[in-house]
């Protein structure tokens, strides 16, 4: 079959979305023909292309059309927000001129569901809508924009989106209830997790790069990965303080929107260190780099945003700290596992708690950093992009009548 993908980042765009779309679509196209229409480059590339007003490419087995959208930086809102309309403004009628089986739409940018559904519902394709991140709840939720009439409309337009999806996939179980609460029939929203590649051989504690990222601090929590909007940051920042004197602190390895501000509320905390994010090749070497691993997300915002950044700390063997609600998937995964603890996102005491006594039990640490690997391989990326294949084919021959209608393959359904 014939899989066209509407997602604005695509390689060489570094986002998360654009790693994950990758992903997807060449292990689509091992199987069917794959179109992706994305944007120019913008999202920290790692290679710009000059104006366009379309470029064609074809990369491992996937066609790449990139219409001329702009390309400002993504630092900036209101030029990001150009990116977005440019994109969806010239994507969308190139969409609607291509004939495919199925539109599979993510969610970059944020309204790219609604727009996906519209270029099904015109050419009267089937729809599969893979949700990253759920908007509006996270705009709101990240107080990006307050309600009003215009989120309202945005709202029911998401509604009508899932509405019309033959399958809905999510990220997570939290993610999954809260696309039921939208009343969408529960055969069809399917959990597909990112999933991890085991890790090989890890650097030793004394390699310099290690030594180098955990900055002379005896016992390292680290963050690696964005600091945006969805975190527990004053949450954190408090408990370092709490941790100030006992030889422990939180090294946060990334960007993001917060940065800047969290930098500046840390200025007097000798035991919290902002270090930007590492080459490929440190990776390991961050990751070893942490006696714990901390996931954060805010109160409100489980099932809204799932950080898929776990299952690579689960890879590498590392203890992880959830600074999540207890009902948040990542909770869910590591309090199941055994691989580390939950503390709760408002309470920066329990916060310091946790990490006094993860490091007051080397063994039990050795423990969880075992039970994380083991469970890492339940999660396996290779085992996810499959059923991902198999739910995409499910979708396609419910529509043309090729398969009862309600009933799903037992790989969608695991």
């Amino acid at each position: 079959m014939h899989i066209l993908l509407l997602n604005e980042y695509y390689p060489p765009d570094t986002s998360a979305t654009a790693k994950m779309a990758v992903q997807v679509a060449e292990t689509l196209a091992q199987r069917h023909r794959v179109t992706v229409v994305a944007g120019r480059p913008s999202y920290d590339p790692d290679e710009r292309y000059p104006y366009a007003l379309l470029r064609r490419d074809k990369r491992n087995g996937v066609m790449v059309e990139r219409v001329g959208s702009t390309a400002y930086p993504r630092h900036v809102m209101r030029r990001r927000v150009s990116n977005y309309l440019s994109y969806l403004a010239l994507a969308v009628p190139r969409a609607l001129t291509i004939r495919a089986d199925v539109i599979l739409a993510m969610t970059d940018p944020p309204v790219a569901g609604i727009a996906g559904a519209f270029v099904a519902r015109v050419s009267k394709r089937a729809f599969v809508y893979n949700i990253r991140d759920m908007y509006p709840d996270m705009a709101i939720g990240g107080d990006i924009v307050r309600p009003n009439r215009w989120v309202r409309r945005w709202e029911r337009m998401h509604r009508a989106a899932l509405g019309q999806a033959a399958r809905v996939i999510v990220l997570g179980d939290d993610m999954r209830e809260r696309i039921l609460s939208k009343g969408v029939a529960p055969e069809r929203v399917v959990v597909v997790r990112d999933g991890a590649t085991i890790s090989g051989s890890m650097p030793d504690m004394g390699d310099p790069v290690v030594q180098e990222i955990r900055s002379g601090i005896p016992f390292v929590a680290l963050h690696a990965g964005n600091l945006g909007f969805y975190g527990a940051w004053s949450t954190l920042l408090k408990a370092a303080e709490m941790l100030s004197n006992e030889n422990a602190g939180i090294v946060f390895i990334g960007d993001g929107a917060n940065r800047a501000s969290l930098e500046a509320s840390a200025s007097a905390l000798p035991n919290v260190r902002f270090l930007p994010f590492r080459p490929v090749e440190q990776v390991p070497h961050a990751m070893m780099a942490g006696d714990i691993h901390i996931v954060t997300v805010r109160r409100g915002l489980e099932g809204i945003v799932v950080p898929s950044k776990l299952y690579s700390i689960l890879a590498a063997g590392r203890p992880v700290l959830v600074v999540a609600a207890a009902e948040s998937d990542a909770a869910r995964i590591v309090l199941k596992a055994g691989c580390g603890m939950a503390a709760d996102p408002d309470d920066p005491a329990a916060v310091a708690a946790a990490i006094r006594t993860m490091r007051a039990d080397p063994a039990r640490l050795l423990e969880m950093g075992r039970r994380a690997k083991e469970s890492a391989r339940g999660y396996a990326r290779v085992d996810e992009l499959k059923r991902f294949v198999g739910i995409m084919e499910d979708a396609v021959q419910e529509k043309n009548g090729t398969a009862p209608s309600g009933i799903v393959s037992e790989l969608s359904r695991s």
